[in-house]
C-alpha cells in the first residue's frame, strides 16, 4: 500500500479499525451500560468526519495495482460529499437509537458496530472506481442492515423482515454481478475509466461493435436493476412496506436514508463516469423508472393508516424524485446541473426523513403500539413543539415553503426541464401535489382532533428532532451554499 493509497481510503480505514475495536471494547461493558458503546460509536463517527472534512478540495487515487493499471478508489469532491453525508446519517442513527433500543428491549453493543460497518460500506461504494469494488461495498453495507432488520429476535416481524431484505437483496446482489460480467465481456474491464475508454473508441470486446454495444447496455441495464432495489425504485420496491414496518424504526430510520444515499450515489459514479455513451438508451429507461416510482409511492401512500408503511412508500415516492436527476445525464451542458440537483435532494430528504422518524420514534409503543395515524390525534396540545415539527417534516416532504424539500424539488425540476423533460416535471409537480393529501393528513389528525398521545422524552431523541427541524428550515433560507458545494463535487466527473 502506497502513501496515497493509504491517504485516499483514511476515512475508511479509521473507521473500519474503530468498529473492530469497538467489538472487542464492548465484551468487557457490562449489558446495564451499553449506552457506552453507544456513545464510543458515535466518536469513532464523529473523529471519521472530521479527518472527511479535511480532505475537502484534494484529490488522489489508490490501488491502481501493477503496471499503473486503473485506480479502484478515488477521493474527489464527490466522494467527500457523499461520505460526510453518510457518517453524519450515521451520527443521526445513533442518536435515534440510543433511547429507542433500551426502551424495547433489545440493548446490545453490536447494533451499534453493525451500523458502523454499514457506513463503511457506504463510503466505500462512493469512492469505488471499479465494478468490483463497487459490488463488494454493496455487500457491506447490506449484510449489516439485514441483521438490523432482524435486530429484534424473537420478535416475529422483526424476523420476518429480516429475511425477506436478505432474500431479495441476495437476488438483487445477483443481478449486479451479472452485470458487471456482461459489461466485462463487452469492454475487457471493470474499471469505470476503462469501460468509458472502450465504450468511446468502440473498442469492445467481442469484436463486433454492435454486439459489444448491445451487450454494454444489457449489463448497464441488469446493474440498475440491483441498485434499484436497493434505492426501492419501481418495480423493485415490493420488499420496502414490509420490511421498514417489521424492522426496529430506529433501524428503518438509518436504512431509509443511509442505503438510499448509498445507492444514488453509486448510480451517480457508475451512469455518470462509465456510461455516457450509452446515454441515449438509458435515458428512456431512467424517465419511466423516476415517472412510475413517483406515481405508485405516492398513490398508494394514500391508503396507508400505518405511519411506518406511510413512509416507507414516502420513500418510494422520493427514490423517483431523485431518479429525475439521472434523466438528463447524456446531455453535457445539462448533466453537472442535474448530479449535483440530485446531491442537493438527497441531503434535503435525508435531513427531512431522519426528524420525521424522530417523531414517530416519540410516540412508538412496545408490541408495536402508538404507530397508527390516529395516535397522533391531540398531540399538537399535549406536545407542541414535536407536533410542529413533524408539520414542518410534513411540508418539507410535500416540497412547500419555508422547508428544504421546496429548494430540493425547485432544483430538481430546473434541472428536467433545462434537459427539455418536460412532461417528467408536470408527472413530479401532479406527484407532489398526490402527496400533500397523505402527508398533510397527519397535520390534520395532529392538529384537529382531539386524543391523548403518550410520548416518550429522550435528551438525544429530542435533540435530534429539533436540530433536523431547525435545519430543515434554514437551509431552506441559504441554499446555495449548500448547491455550491454540490455543484463543486461534480463538476470534474463531466
Amino acid at each position: 500500500m502506497t502513501q496515497s493509497d493509504f491517504y485516499t481510503i483514511l476515512p475508511l480505514t479509521i473507521l473500519t479499525t474503530w468498529a473492530c475495536v469497538l467489538l472487542l471494547v464492548d465484551l468487557y461493558i457490562p449489558k446495564d451500560r451499553k449506552g457506552i458503546t453507544a456513545l464510543l460509536s458515535a466518536l469513532g463517527l464523529a473523529i471519521t468526519l472530521g479527518f472527511t472534512l479535511a480532505q475537502i478540495g484534494q484529490e488522489s487515487t489508490g490501488f491502481s495495482g501493477i503496471d499503473n493499471a486503473e485506480p479502484m478508489v478515488v477521493l474527489d469532491g464527490f466522494s467527500t460529499f457523499v461520505n460526510a453525508l453518510l457518517l453524519v446519517s450515521g451520527l443521526l442513527g445513533i442518536a435515534l437509537a440510543y433511547g429507542y433500543v433500551k426502551r424495547m428491549g433489545i440493548e446490545r453493543g453490536e447494533y451499534y458496530t453493525l451500523l458502523l460497518f454499514s457506513v463503511t460500506g457506504m463510503m466505500l461504494m462512493a469512492q469505488a472506481t471499479d465494478l468490483i469494488v463497487v459490488f463488494l461495498a454493496l455487500e457491506l453495507l447490506s449484510i449489516p442492515l439485514y441483521v438490523l432488520a432482524a435486530f429484534a429476535r424473537p420478535k416475529v416481524e422483526s424476523e420476518e423482515a429480516g429475511l425477506k431484505y436478505f432474500l431479495l437483496g441476495a437476488f438483487s446482489a445477483g443481478f449486479v454481478v451479472y452485470g458487471i460480467a456482461l459489461i466485462f465481456g463487452a469492454t475487457g474491464s471493470t474499471s469505470l475509466a476503462a469501460i468509458v475508454a472502450s465504450a468511446s473508441n468502440g473498442t469492445s470486446n467481442p469484436s463486433t461493435s454492435s454486439g459489444g454495444a448491445l451487450l454494454l447496455t444489457i449489463g448497464a441495464s441488469l446493474v440498475l436493476i440491483g441498485f434499484g432495489f436497493k434505492v426501492a425504485a419501481v418495480p423493485f420496491h415490493m420488499w420496502t412496506p414490509d420490511v421498514y414496518q417489521g424492522a426496529p424504526t430506529a433501524v428503518t430510520a438509518f436504512m431509509s436514508s443511509g442505503a438510499k444515499i448509498a445507492g444514488f450515489a453509486a448510480l451517480l459514479r457508475v451512469f455518470a463516469t462509465a456510461f455516457p455513451s450509452i446515454a441515449v438508451d438509458m435515458t428512456d429507461i431512467f424517465w419511466a423508472l423516476a415517472a412510475l416510482t413517483m406515481i405508485l409511492g405516492n398513490v398508494i401512500a394514500i391508503s396507508q393508516t400505518d405511519i411506518k408503511r406511510l413512509l416507507a412508500y414516502s420513500s418510494i415516492a422520493h427514490a423517483g424524485y431523485i431518479l429525475m436527476a439521472f434523466v438528463p445525464y447524456g446531455n453535457p451542458e445539462v448533466a453537472s446541473d442535474s448530479i449535483a440537483a440530485g446531491l442537493f435532494y438527497l441531503v434535503s430528504y435525508a435531513v427531512t426523513n431522519f426528524g420525521a422518524w424522530g417523531v414517530v420514534i416519540a410516540l412508538e409503543k412496545e408490541a408495536g403500539k402508538g404507530l397508527q395515524l390516529n395516535d397522533y390525534a391531540g398531540l399538537s396540545k399535549r406536545h407542541p413543539a414535536l407536533a410542529a415539527a413533524m408539520a414542518i417534516f410534513m411540508l418539507s416532504l410535500i416540497g412547500l415553503p419555508p422547508t428544504i424539500g421546496l429548494v430540493g424539488k425547485f432544483y430538481l425540476f430546473s434541472a428536467v426541464i433545462e434537459g427539455g423533460f418536460y412532461w417528467l416535471a408536470v408527472i413530479g409537480v401532479l406527484t407532489s401535489v398526490i402527496s400533500a393529501y397523505y402527508y398533510l393528513r397527519v397535520v390534520v389528525i395532529m392538529y384537529m382532533r382531539d386524543g391523548e398521545p403518550q410520548v416518550e422524552r429522550e435528551s438525544f431523541l429530542d435533540l435530534t428532532t429539533a436540530t433536523t427541524a431547525l435545519l430543515t428550515v434554514v437551509l431552506s433560507l441559504v441554499p446555495q451554499f449548500l448547491f455550491a458545494w454540490a455543484s463543486s463535487a461534480v463538476l470534474k466527473m463531466f
